[in-house]
């Protein structure tokens, strides 16, 4: 009994006649002939050593053996159906998944959930997940095809990736509940010379962290490093708690946290650039309309 040969095609065959109730009617619905189908049905129970239909003028029933075979044909037939519906909604880029990785705070800039909104309401079957991370972590998540498309702050130390530019998102200056420079709307980065600065660890964003050095440079100073925060959004913490200023994306201005306060850089400020990382290679229409979606919300800014 070799049951592996049989395919779809007959158990196609089976659930037909069982519903038809006659080989005849089976063969009109099947646009074959009836002697070929009746010749399959009686090959299947030799290979099978059992009767699936009791035969009469008055048409075909199926045996016992029979219908618990039709029953789960009927399952192995919406099996294939479910595979081919995803195998071509895929190919649309209409089915699958979209896993996406935010760098430190990115998560707060208006695009990106807009943009995550506007592809789901286009594609509502395409599976999305989000992890955040820093660069570092991200770009080795991209190479080891754990995730298939991030926003990171460059450069991105991985280098078989493709990274390309997003947007320069403008720099606040964070001040401590009770300094002297709290009172004002904008504020210079001279005014911060003498403070201890908190800032995340330069591994984490070196394009980032290289432009506030530079800045403050630019300025007449070089920053004193205090407190070392573990993520961007962490500075704000510290700044918080007392322990000196920092220089943020603007972002990072909707964190609310009491004793905080954030300000305008009046003169020159450094920028926080944005990229989108990908693997260098083919990737999947998902990600490709993602990335235009990401593209066209940067735009509009």
């Amino acid at each position: 009994m070799r049951i592996w040969i049989i395919d779809l095609r007959r158990w196609r065959y089976l659930v037909t006649i069982a519903e038809a109730g006659s080989f005849t009617r089976a063969a009109e619905l099947l646009h074959m002939e009836q002697p070929p189908l009746s010749q399959q049905i009686k090959a299947m129970e030799r290979e099978l050593g059992l009767v699936l239909f009791v035969r009469s003028r008055s048409g075909a029933v199926p045996t016992e053996a029979g219908a618990a075979l039709v029953e789960r044909a009927r399952v192995l037939i919406g099996l294939e159906r479910e595979v081919t519906s995803l195998a071509r909604g895929l190919s649309r880029g209409e089915q699958g998944r979209l896993r996406i990785g935010l760098a430190g705070a990115v998560s707060l800039l208006p695009l990106v959930p807009g943009a995550i909104r506007a592809f789901r309401e286009r594609w509502p079957d395409v599976i999305i997940t989000l992890e955040e991370s820093n660069t570092p972590a991200l770009c080795d998540a991209l190479h080891d095809r754990r995730i298939d498309v991030a926003i990171v702050r460059p450069p991105a130390p991985v280098q078989t990736l493709i990274v390309r530019p997003l947007l320069e998102e403008a720099t606040v200056i964070a001040l401590p509940k009770g300094h002297a420079e709290a009172s004002h709307r904008g504020v210079r980065l001279e005014a911060l010379r003498d403070e201890p600065m908190i800032l995340f660890e330069r591994a984490l964003g070196p394009g980032f962290y290289d432009a506030i050095i530079m800045a403050c440079g630019h300025a007449g100073f070089v920053p004193h490093i205090g407190q070392s925060a573990p993520q961007i959004i962490a500075t704000v913490s510290l700044v918080a708690a007392g322990l000196g200023v920092s220089i943020v994306p603007q972002c990072l201005s909707q964190i609310h946290a009491e004793g905080v306060s954030y300000h305008p850089i009046i003169g020159s400020a450094p920028k926080a650039a944005l990229a989108v990382a990908m693997i260098d290679g083919p990737v999947s229409l998902p990600v490709q309309r993602f990335e235009t979606m990401l593209r066209e919300a940067a735009a509009a800014l």
